[in-house]
C-alpha cells in the first residue's frame, strides 16, 4: 500500500509541474480525486480486507488526498491570479487615444411635432390626454353628433372591429371621454395627440394610418375669437411668419360654426403643384365652436357653457416645417430619411 502511495505522490509530483492554467489543473484533479480517479483506485477492493487493513488503507488514502488537495489549492490561487492579471493587461483601455464616433438615435419628425405641439399648449394652459387606439362608436361618433347614416359611420370610410367597435377616425373621442369624467362640470383645456386610422387610398398627401392633435377649450364666455387667436398662435410657432393662413367656412357635425384653415404650399409658396394639387394651400387642420348637441350629451349646460375644438394633422405640419413631398416617407423606417431629421444634439446630422 505504501509503495502505491509514493509511487501516486510522485507520479502527481511530475504532473504537477506540467499544469499551465486553471483549465490543465482541474484536469489534474480528476486524475487523482474524481471519482475514478487513482487515489480511488486504493480503496477499490477494501471488502476483501480485514478491518485493521482497511483502517490502514482508509488512513492512507485519505492522508494523500488531503495532501494532493492542498498542493492543488496553492497552485489554483497562484494560477488565477496569474490568469488575472493577463486578462487586466491584455483588456487594458488607452484612455489617452481618441475616441470612437458612435453613431446615436434620433427622434422621428412626428414625434418631434407633438413634442413642439405640447410645449406650445402647455404653456398656454393646457392639459395632454390620451385615449385608446380602439374606440366605440358612441364615443367615435354618436356623442360627436354624427348621424346613423353619416359617411363617416360606413364601413368603406372605417375600420371596424366589430359593429361597435372600431379604430379610432379621430382623437375627440378622447374629448368626449375628457368631459364625461369631468363630474364637477368645471372648466378645462385639453390636446390629445395620438394614432387615428382611416380607409384611404395612400398617396403624396394621404395615408390610411395618420396622427392628429385635437383640442378642447370649455368655459364661460368662449368665443370664436378665442379659437382663432389660439391657431394663430400655433401657426406663428410651428411655421414662422413667412407661411401665410387662411381659414375658411366649412362644416364638421360636432362644431357650429365651422371653418378649416390652410397654409400656403410648402413646395411652391402658394403658385401650384402636385403636392397642393394646383390650389396653392394645404389644410392642416379643421376647427369650430363646440355643437350644442355634444355639449349637452357630455352633461354641459350649453346655456352656461362655449368651447372650441380643432383638430390639427400632425404629418402635415412635419411636411411643412421640414419641406417633405410624400407622407408615406414618415413610415417606410428608411434610415436615411430619418438621419436628415435627426435633431438629438450630438447625433448625426
Amino acid at each position: 500500500m505504501k509503495e502505491k502511495q509514493e509511487k501516486i505522490r510522485s507520479e502527481f509530483s511530475k504532473d504537477l509541474e506540467s499544469v499551465k492554467t486553471t483549465a490543465d489543473l482541474n484536469d489534474l484533479r480528476i486524475k487523482y480525486l474524481g471519482k475514478k480517479g487513482l487515489i480511488t483506485e486504493l480503496t477499490k477492493n477494501m471488502q476483501e480486507l480485514s478491518i485493521d487493513e482497511r483502517k490502514e488503507v482508509g488512513r492512507i488514502s485519505n492522508d494523500l488526498k488531503n495532501e494532493l488537495t492542498e498542493e492543488m489549492t496553492k497552485l489554483e490561487s497562484s494560477l488565477k491570479e496569474k490568469e488575472l492579471n493577463a486578462k487586466l493587461a491584455s483588456e487594458k483601455i488607452d484612455i489617452s487615444m481618441p475616441s470612437t464616433k458612435v453613431s446615436v438615435g434620433g427622434v422621428h419628425p412626428l414625434t418631434k411635432i407633438c413634442d413642439e405641439l405640447e410645449e406650445l399648449f402647455i404653456s398656454m394652459g393646457y392639459d395632454v390626454v390620451s385615449g385608446p387606439e380602439v374606440e366605440i362608436d358612441k364615443y367615435n361618433f354618436e356623442m360627436l353628433n354624427l348621424p346613423k347614416d353619416h359617411p363617416a359611420r360606413d364601413a368603406q370610410d372605417s375600420f371596424y372591429i366589430t359593429d361597435e367597435e372600431l379604430l379610432r377616425t379621430q382623437t375627440s373621442a378622447v374629448q368626449v371621454r375628457s368631459m364625461l369624467k369631468n363630474q364637477e362640470k368645471k372648466p378645462f383645456k385639453i390636446v390629445c395627440p395620438g394614432k387615428t386610422y382611416r380607409r384611404d387610398a395612400d398617396d403624396a398627401t394621404h395615408s390610411h394610418q395618420f396622427m392628429q392633435m385635437e383640442g378642447l377649450v370649455v368655459g364661460e364666455n368662449i368665443t370664436l375669437s378665442d379659437l382663432k387667436g389660439t391657431l394663430e398662435e400655433m401657426a406663428r410657432k410651428m411655421f414662422g411668419r413667412d407661411r401665410e393662413v387662411r381659414f375658411r367656412p366649412s362644416f364638421f357635425p360636432f362644431t357650429e360654426p365651422s371653418y378649416e384653415v390652410d397654409v400656403s404650399c410648402m413646395k411652391c409658396g402658394g403658385k401650384g403643384c402636385n403636392i397642393c394639387k394646383g390650389t396653392g394651400w394645404i389644410e392642416v387642420l379643421g376647427s369650430g365652436m363646440v355643437h350644442p348637441n355634444v355639449l349637452n350629451g357630455c352633461g354641459f349646460d350649453s346655456n352656461k357653457f362655449t368651447g372650441f375644438a380643432f383638430g390639427i394633422g400632425i404629418e402635415r405640419i412635419a411636411m411643412l416645417k421640414y419641406g417633405i413631398n410624400d407622407i408615406r416617407d414618415f413610415y417606410t423606417n428608411d434610415l436615411r430619411f430619418l438621419k436628415n431629421y435627426n435633431r438629438i444634439e450630438g447625433g448625426d446630422k
